[in-house]
């Protein structure tokens, strides 16, 4: 027989199976002789009181044993001989896209201009040490997109738009912990991402698929109101691998409907679609800076204790949001016990990120703490500079048109950091209470950012419209988490890749773009999806539609 429990335990008895059938056999009268197995199928904790619980919904088999797979597995076919698509990216929406279209009898060519995930931690790592960014071998570009070297993280509220339990199980199936489809807040590490992300590309490659890197799409290949394909280039084409195919010519064209899933900072895709006449709009995004604590802070903050978390409880996290004239401000993307990464993408940029490993055990913790930019703040003047502009309340920078503004305001925000920083991959940054009190820090706390810190007055040159907002959202956060404003916090600047500065318009019925029959603008970079669990939903959605495109 099975039976079911929700659970409201104390930290130290949800630690373990054997702690858990002790409070079933004193609370429920079970009798732990007919126990076989206790899984638990969901965990959150409750840290809103001093008295922390964990509530547990769990598992019960008794006199029979358990299932052995924890998790659904998908089947996936042999699609040598199918009809092909491209999918333009291999981030979380293009694998999930490519591995649904082989379920769906589709053969997926994966062309993605960074490196594999592996070769890609070498440019990473260059980028702290030698302060230089490899414009397609970044935080961004490479296999597994932003993603891959940002945590994991899983939580999602893009429940309506498909199967959040399938991209988790899909998860599982490549290696990552079952852990995913208990917690939560689930996240996977970023020292255990890669993996998964690598066995995500052998099924695609052993069912019969194709995967380049290093091959960046120049172009969209179109007749009339169709796309048919896209132009591509290959930087290394000599370089053997054996376990792909290899492009025979530095430029090649592929054909079949195309999956765009080129991520939020594929900026030269967004400007080669608006130059070539495909509709796209600006989009609204949010701003600011990471902002990191002392991790043991944080803990005794959130769990309401001067000891931390002590013995049972994870790193604590937390989530803050408020209303400042009229914009909202909010921490995002939150690290307990993580790290600080340079996450630019090209020459003459400053741009940070977080990110954790699986234990989450770096003595620091770290979120985003941003505030909402709407597309109507830049002005209503476009297509040239804005300077001077009584309408732009940021003063001046140039705006190439009215669909790139946010693309334009990004760029503009990550240069003025990159020269606050020295010029290099050093970060501008402030204690968190001398920005609130708009002092210049006289000197920095230790941090995890390795690529190494510069006092500046954020307060000074960040925008008015940022800075403002911000100041106000830490004295909110400070006055209802009594300790959280504090100069053992320092504010890492700039945090400004959010959410794509763009949207490439699609229909929403067939998620093909508005005009373009063939292409289906997909994931985070297309406007349509906010992190890796609500990319892979819309990989499928866009595999799903183009299925029934080629049926027609």
């Amino acid at each position: 027989m099975i039976q079911e429990f929700q659970l409201r335990v104390l930290p130290e008895q949800a630690a373990n199976e054997q702690n858990i059938l002790r409070f079933l056999q004193t609370e429920r009268g079970l009798n732990p002789r007919e126990v076989r197995h206790v899984r638990v199928l969901k965990r959150s904790i409750d840290a809103r009181q001093r008295t922390i619980y964990v509530n547990l919904k769990v598992r019960v088999y008794l006199n029979e044993e358990p299932e052995d797979d924890v998790f659904q597995r998908t089947e996936y076919r042999q699609v040598d001989d199918c009809p092909q698509a491209i999918v333009v990216g291999a981030g979380p929406g293009g694998l999930f896209a490519a591995l649904r279209l082989i379920e769906l009898g589709i053969r997926p060519i994966v062309v993605e201009r960074g490196k594999n995930v592996h070769e890609r931690r070498k440019d990473i790592a260059r980028i702290s040490r030698e302060h230089e960014v490899n414009p397609e071998s970044n935080y961004s570009f490479g296999e597994g997109g932003a993603g891959a070297f940002s945590d994991g993280k899983l939580y999602t509220r893009s429940k309506k738009r498909g199967s959040v339990e399938k991209i988790l199980n899909v998860f599982c199936q490549h290696g990552a912990s079952t852990s995913i489809l208990v917690d939560a807040h689930p996240h996977i590490g970023t020292d255990k991402l890669p993996k998964v992300i690598e066995a995500m590309r052998n099924t695609i490659i052993a069912c019969g698929g194709e995967v380049h890197f290093e091959t960046k799409m120049t172009a969209l290949l179109m007749e009339d109101d169709r796309v048919v394909g896209i132009e591509a280039v290959n930087s290394s084409p000599s370089t053997p691998n054996s376990s792909l195919f290899t492009l025979h010519s530095s430029l090649s064209t592929l054909h079949g409907p195309v999956i765009l899933a080129t991520g939020h900072s594929a900026r030269d895709v967004y400007r080669w679609l608006a130059f070539n006449g495909v509709e796209i709009e600006a989009k609204d995004i949010a701003v600011g800076v990471r902002l990191e604590h002392p991790a043991e802070l944080i803990d005794k903050i959130q769990y309401h204790n001067k000891y931390g978390k002590g013995k049972y409880l994870p790193t604590a996290e937390y989530s803050f949001v408020t209303q400042v004239e009229g914009r909202g401000v909010y921490s995002f993307c939150m690290c307990p016990g993580g790290t600080v990464v340079p996450a630019a993408s090209g020459p003459e940029q400053v741009v940070v990120n977080g990110m954790s490993n699986s234990l989450r055990n770096s003595p620091w913790s770290n979120s985003g703490m941003v505030v909402e930019l709407r597309v109507e703040d830049l002005g209503r003047v476009f297509g040239g500079s804005l300077s001077g502009s009584k309408d732009s309340v940021f003063g001046g920078f140039p705006a190439e048109s009215k669909e790139l503004s946010m693309l334009s305001f990004q760029e503009h925000l990550e240069r003025l950091a990159w020269q606050q920083g020295g010029r290099r991959q050093t970060a501008p940054a402030q204690r968190m209470a001398d920005f609130v009190n708009k002092r210049l820090s006289a000197d920095l706390p230790a941090t995890s950012y390795s690529a190494g810190l510069v006092s500046t007055p954020l307060h000074f040159w960040m925008p008015e419209f940022i800075s403002s907002r911000l100041r106000q959202g830490f004295l909110n956060f400070g006055k209802s988490s009594h300790g959280f404003l504090t100069n053992e916090a320092v504010m890492i600047g700039v945090e400004t890749r959010t959410s794509s500065p763009v949207r490439i318009l699609r229909n929403g019925e067939t998620l093909q773009h508005i005009r373009l029959r063939g292409l289906f603008p997909c994931g985070e970079g297309a406007g349509y999806a906010g992190g890796i669990v609500s990319a892979g939903i819309d990989g499928e959605r866009c595999a799903d539609m183009l299925a029934a495109y080629l049926k027609q």
